[in-house]
């Protein structure tokens, strides 16, 4: 936590713009800290990916913070394949790896307009034809190698619009290609 004389780990969002809460952002990273530093914390790569802030005034920039846990995450995901590895051995790692890319590939193969569900009638959920355009470039990485950054999965982002697809299936989709791209590194 930080007071008045320690300087704010990440700049604060000024104006009307808003940010992450930094009682919020600071508790996670010291949980985090905790979990990396012991062998049974509770904190994994999955955890940080979809960790989630309450926005305030004068929070933490976004886009700082955001940052920041895409390199903790990288660490806990590197930290979490070197023991995979020495418990069960690369073979099974990258089977398990493939079974994963292999079922989001399977959702991503579904005709367009059809590979997530849609919300309700009168709801929001992402742009169809941009979540579309993102499922075809992220399908051509996990069929050909088609060159993908882990950065460019974590930072695509969707207008929205009534009867899209559901943003939870989505991120899903999203977070489980991150998955793969890190146990493969």
């Amino acid at each position: 936590m930080t007071d008045e004389t320690t300087p704010a780990p990440f700049p604060r969002a000024t104006g009307r713009t808003k940010g992450y809460s930094p009682v919020d952002v600071d508790a996670f990273l010291a949980r985090a800290r905790s979990s990396f530093e012991s062998p049974d914390g509770d904190v994994d790569a999955g955890v940080i990916r979809t960790a989630a802030f309450p926005l305030v005034r004068r929070g933490y920039q976004v886009g700082a913070v955001d940052a920041a846990l895409g390199r903790i995450e990288d660490a806990f995901a590197a930290r979490e394949r070197e023991q995979a590895l020495g418990r069960a051995g690369a073979r099974a790692w990258v089977g398990q790896s493939r079974e994963l890319a292999q079922e989001v590939l399977d959702r991503l193969s579904r005709p367009k307009g059809k590979r997530f569900r849609r919300v309700g009638l009168l709801r929001f959920g992402y742009r169809i034809d941009e979540v579309d355009i993102v499922a075809d470039k992220l399908a051509r990485f996990l069929e050909s190698g088609e060159p993908l950054s882990v950065e460019q999965v974590r930072s695509v982002a969707f207008r929205m619009q009534r009867r899209g697809y559901s943003e939870t299936q989505v991120d899903a989709v999203l977070d489980a290609v991150v998955e793969v791209m890190l146990a493969l590194v």
